[in-house]
């Protein structure tokens, strides 16, 4: 499969001031595969350490973390003559060894030639006790799962997904039942490496669901493992409330739901510790559209989602038979796939701060406000053909907006001020 974030770290290589980097993300959505690929595109060799269970390793960082004294440790244990520049350096499941991320800020200030990549699923880095971070010593790139763009190329549709680049909407029209099709594929497959994979070659939706079952297990065992004891119930029950969450008509996140009487104080570790391990995006609402969005947060109000369309929809036990049934597909569970889908495409693209707005009486909504480039972009999404927009007209009235944008199963179109992207192009949001 190919993933457009090697391009990134294309770039990362060539770099004059390139620091070590870390790549964040969930368990599974590919990182191992993805530094590795890297490494046999790019570089005549790669030293390879996975940190987990790993007693040689924890002792070689144990001690001082001299770079001369670590190069040797690696050669010795993976064999292999680390190069600068030459030989990649990768180290897996970095977390692990919160040394190893210590040393990350000596490697950048007394041996930069020696390039380094590593991963953590994030289990425990954002919060494990004792680690010396490497602030500003490191650079950080964020894997999600496989884009609704990415699924097309590893479905073996490179000219459609090369067309949806060119923005050759009257072409992309004429095409338009083939794009469908393949999202609601994806709205079942999902971007997760080992189920598209799966997927792309056996076109087995029973057999899709079983591994999408067993990555929704492999995270709950996860809690147990890797989570504080007196937190795991909590994170496991908010983790389970999401699928109501998102069922909702107005679908901000309301305690009550994981548990009658909940507080928002009860769950806040539990929260911020799916957040970390990348499981879950919190969107947050903003009082008014003003850059920068950041400014104007309201921390007590956000809607929260999973990290993949796939995972969410085996979780609300969506049957392949909804693929059959025009475009109710989009519909399923008041849109909450839909909204999942468009906010997971927003995640992929690059320096997007997403958010969103409701007036103060909740009467009007605005389901995601992007922040790109000093202008604040409201985008409306519709899981249907009936595109009446009350709450995009209160908002352009009030804010006087330049340009917004509509989501929905309709063509692409251009009026004063709207666009209508079809949900199958939202990647193209940027180029707006």
């Amino acid at each position: 499969m190919y993933r457009t974030s090697l391009e990134y770290l294309y770039k990362w290589k060539e770099k004059d001031n390139r620091k070590p980097l870390i790549i964040r993300g969930a368990r599974q959505v590919g990182k191992t595969w993805l530094m590795k690929e890297f490494a046999n595109k790019a570089y005549k060799s790669h030293a390879y350490i996975n940190f987990d269970n790993n007693m040689q390793m924890k002792q070689l960082f144990l001690q001082d973390l001299n770079v001369d004294r670590l190069i040797m440790g690696l050669e010795l244990y993976t064999g292999k003559k680390i190069v600068p520049s030459e030989t990649l350096i990768i180290f897996d499941e970095v977390q692990e060894v919160p040394n190893a991320l210590t040393s990350l800020k000596y490697f950048n200030e007394d041996a930069p030639s020696y390039h380094i990549v590593c991963a953590g699923s994030l289990l425990g880095i954002a919060l494990h006790p004792g680690t010396s971070f490497p602030v500003g010593k490191v650079e950080f790139m964020d894997l999600y799962p496989l884009s609704f763009s990415e699924f097309m190329l590893a479905m073996g549709k490179e000219q459609y997904a090369e067309l949806l680049e060119s923005k050759d909407y009257e072409m992309i029209t004429t095409f338009k039942q083939e794009y469908i099709n393949l999202l609601k594929q994806y709205f079942y497959v999902g971007g997760m490496p080992e189920v598209v994979a799966h997927y792309a070659v056996n076109k087995d939706f029973q057999g899709v669901r079983e591994i999408q079952r067993r990555i929704l297990d492999a995270y709950e065992q996860d809690f147990s493992k890797h989570a504080p004891n007196e937190i795991v119930s909590r994170i496991r029950m908010l983790w389970n409330s999401i699928p109501a969450q998102l069922a909702k008509e107005n679908k901000k996140f309301i305690y009550g739901l994981i548990k009658e009487g909940a507080r928002a104080k009860e769950y806040e570790t539990a929260l911020l510790w799916l957040t970390d391990c990348g499981l879950v995006h919190q969107v947050n609402r903003v009082n008014a559209p003003n850059i920068p969005l950041k400014a104007y947060e309201d921390l007590k109000a956000f809607k929260l989602f999973t990290l993949d369309v796939g995972l969410l929809s085996c979780m609300v036990g969506l049957h392949q038979s909804a693929l059959l049934s025009g475009n109710d597909l989009f519909r399923e569970f008041k849109g909450a796939l839909t909204e999942q889908y468009v906010l997971q495409q927003l995640k992929t693209l690059d320096n997007l701060n997403v958010y969103y707005w409701t007036n103060d009486r909740n009467r009007a909504e605005i389901d995601f406000l992007i922040g790109s480039e000093g202008r604040v972009i409201p985008v409306e999404v519709k899981a249907e053909v009936n595109l009446q927009s009350k709450s995009l007209k209160t908002f352009r009235d009030k804010y006087d907006i330049e340009i917004s944008v509509r989501t929905s199963m309709s063509d692409y179109k251009k009026e004063e001020r709207l666009i209508n992207l079809p949900l199958y192009a939202i990647s193209n949001i940027k180029k707006i």
